[in-house]
């Protein structure tokens, strides 16, 4: 067929038909574990993170609690994925045996927020928070009843794959997701102005975004390399439901979610989601928490 105008609009509406297919084909889960903040500039501060609301009995004037400021801010990413179509596929009607490429590419735009905030939380044993301290590290700084600052711990030493416990429950979850220009498809194929159809008679299609991740409230996630067990499973929902704030305030910490990778599934199913031990007595750990396996993590 002719490659005219109206043909390449064919063309385009059924390559966004396939890439919406393929985005359909997968249901993220990113927004489980961190809060979508959309970003209006190249990055976002967060310089207002560390100290957590509260309420009190108002007794005479107000009190203002005037934040510690830190200096901590999520700069936005370029992300892209291209695709050519060869004009001469367009000129003999065969591009239909491409367009499984671009249900792939929109499948790759629906994994992309996932592989982003989960990536980053496999790598918060290295990567620092607000506080300056990596997001999951043993000595955060905090501010006890006393005026005295204390190190207080995230996380669990280890050498086998990470597991994450969570508290989700609160209006900022313990990550990011920021978003400055959501995920398009665009195409390239006027041949009157395009140098990709001129010089090498492809037609180009692609889609992009401006997004980062980036961490939240530290007490809000623990990290543990060591296995996955009752006794480290315990140590771990104690050590977050004993965390306080500046000046010894009970935090509220509930942890309901935890994150693990294929390689710790069996276990993490068999300590949360079986009603009986392996003895035989019954499980206090049974539906403690809700269970989330990502393919994202080892």
């Amino acid at each position: 067929m002719d490659i005219s105008q109206n043909a390449l609009r064919s063309l385009y509406t059924a390559v966004n038909t396939a890439f919406q297919q393929g985005r359909e084909t997968y249901q993220p889960t990113w927004d489980r574990v961190a809060t979508l903040v959309p970003s209006t500039t190249a990055q976002e501060d967060y310089s207002w993170l560390g100290e957590f609301s509260r309420l009190r009995e108002w007794i005479g004037d107000r009190q203002i609690n005037r934040m510690k400021l830190h200096d901590y801010s999520i700069k936005n990413k370029k992300f892209e994925g291209t695709e050519g179509i060869p004009a001469d596929r367009i000129e003999d009607d065969s591009y239909g045996v491409m367009m499984p490429k671009f249900q792939d590419m929109g499948y790759a735009a629906a994994t992309h927020p996932d592989e982003l905030v989960y990536g980053l939380m496999a790598l918060g044993f290295e990567t620092p928070c607000y506080d300056k301290q990596y997001f999951f590290d043993t000595d955060h700084p905090v501010i006890d009843e006393n005026g005295k600052e204390q190190s207080v711990s995230n996380m669990q030493a280890g050498s086998g794959n990470a597991w994450f416990l969570l508290d989700t429950r609160r209006p900022l979850k313990p990550l990011i997701f920021q978003r400055r220009r959501d995920y398009r498809l665009q195409a390239k194929t006027d041949a009157g102005t395009s140098d990709r159809v001129f010089m090498a008679d492809e037609y180009l299609y692609g889609v992009d975004a401006r997004v980062n991740a980036g961490f939240g409230f530290w007490q809000q996630a623990f990290g543990s390399r060591a296995s996955l067990t009752e006794t480290n499973f315990n140590a771990a929902m104690a050590s977050m439901g004993a965390l306080k704030s500046d000046k010894g305030r009970p935090l509220g910490i509930m942890p309901d979610l935890l994150v693990v990778g294929p390689s710790n599934r069996a276990a993490a199913k068999a300590l949360i989601e079986a009603q009986t031990k392996d003895g035989g007595g019954s499980n206090p750990n049974y539906r403690a928490v809700e269970v989330l396996v990502v393919p994202w993590l080892a």
